[in-house]
This record gives structure tokens, sequence and C-alpha cells, in this order.
């Protein structure tokens, strides 16, 4: 368990969507709420999706993520993310 970025056991988001192409891309910008400027700042995450034999490549790139995220906290959420995807769409 992670800690959270705008109290101890949450993270608040506002969130826009930037760019959708159907079954192709999902460009969004994230910002946490946050009162610890190593959170502070817009990030964009672009994930792609590519279809390969039996399923999907999904593929997240994450740019200006906030310093206060570790690569293995950033890791962590990306994971988090694709399992939940994958339970929403199974």
């Amino acid at each position: 368990r992670g800690r959270g970025k705008s109290t101890p056991e949450a993270d608040h988001f506002e969130g826009c969507f930037v760019e959708l192409l159907p079954d192709e891309k999902i460009v969004e910008t994230v910002e946490f709420e946050s009162d610890d400027p190593a959170f502070a700042g817009v990030m964009k995450i672009t994930t792609t999706l590519v279809p390969v034999t039996g399923g999907t490549k999904v593929t997240f790139v994450a740019e200006n993520a906030p310093a206060g995220i570790g690569a293995a906290e950033h890791k962590a959420g990306m994971d988090s993310t694709l399992k939940n995807l994958a339970n929403f769409i199974e």
C-alpha cells in the first residue's frame, strides 16, 4: 500500500481527455489535488492499443509525472489500471 497524494489514504485528481481515437489511442491529462508541491503539475498519459494475436497490447507513456511519484509507485498504479481494465472487459 502506498500513501495517498491528497490525504494519507486517497488520491483525488482532476482529469481531462485530450484525444480519443477509438480502438487506437487515448490521451489524457491528470492533476492531483495535493498541498505537497512534489505532486504539483499536470501529467499527460498516452495509452495506445495495438491488436496482437489473442488480444490487445496496451502501452502507457506518462509525461511530466510529478517528482513525488517514484518509479515503483507509478508502475504499481499503471499495473492496477491494467488489472481494472481486464476485470471490466472479461
